[in-house]
């Protein structure tokens, strides 16, 4: 049975930071993609960043480029994202979602996700 659990999550001070965790089980980590999306009150569910299992190239939500790093430790089956200079509008529940695919391209794409963990929160507030 692949279980995703999501940690870390809480409440940050803007400009703050948070480093959510998503443990792996189930599935050998390092033929998965590994990507977090997120989803504000009232929104869809969006893209954050993501990990490709081969090449190790790295994408992000143009939004969250340079404040966000995905990065995962296939022995320890974990993947992580470090969000630092934390906003207002990072508020949300934060997902960890995982993929064979290997088309980098299509990895922004939450249907292409066969595994999805319960989510996190995150709340950015003075």
């Amino acid at each position: 049975q692949v279980q995703l659990v999501e940690s870390g999550g809480g409440l940050a001070l803007p400009g703050g930071s948070l480093r959510l965790s998503c443990a792996v089980s189930g599935l050998t980590l390092r033929r998965y993609a590994m990507a977090w999306f997120r989803q504000a009150p009232g929104k869809g569910r969006e893209f954050v960043a993501a990990n490709s299992q081969r090449s190790g190239s790295t994408i992000y939500a143009d939004s969250r480029k340079g404040r966000f790093t995905i990065s995962r430790d296939n022995a320890k089956n974990k993947v992580n994202l470090q969000m630092n200079n934390l906003k207002d509008e990072d508020t949300a529940v934060y997902y960890c979602a995982a993929t064979g695919t290997i088309i980098v391209s299509q990895l922004r794409y939450q249907s292409g996700y066969e595994y999805w963990g319960q989510g996190t929160q995150v709340t950015v507030a003075s």
